[in-house]
């Protein structure tokens, strides 16, 4: 499974939620196709354009909540407004760790394209 794990801003557009996740694949030499879902925090349940990018893309988004992203392994980076806001040091990162499942990975540190991050795990047979 590879999951696209999205944290944002309050009212960001589905294009950029869009260029997050292709600027992310691309850094991972990865394309739509590889994508089994989109996640994010309960917080952002209500975020339209995360979940107009994932119909765009013909995805799920696997909404994770608080108590599952605290149960996530370590981020490989840290945002001091994330934790304050959201309880957790990345979104994205945490979302896509408990999206993806017990033994997934991060491919690397979360992606910031403007107003939104992106970070890409990995786990089972693509792990």
């Amino acid at each position: 499974m590879i999951v696209a794990g999205i944290g944002c801003r309050k009212n960001v557009d589905a294009a950029d939620v869009l260029a997050a996740v292709e600027a992310t694949l691309r850094s991972h030499e990865l394309d739509r196709s590889a994508l089994s879902a989109l996640a994010t925090t309960g917080f952002k349940r209500n975020e339209a354009a995360i979940f107009d990018a994932a119909r765009q893309l013909g995805l799920e988004v696997i909404v994770v909540e608080s108590v599952d992203v605290g149960e996530t392994r370590s981020t490989l980076t840290h945002s001091d407004t994330s934790l304050a806001v959201a309880g957790s040091p990345s979104v994205s990162e945490n979302a896509a760790l408990a999206a993806a499942g017990k033994d997934a990975r991060l491919l690397g540190p979360r992606l910031v394209t403007g107003a939104v991050t992106c970070a890409i795990a990995v786990s089972g047979a693509s792990a």
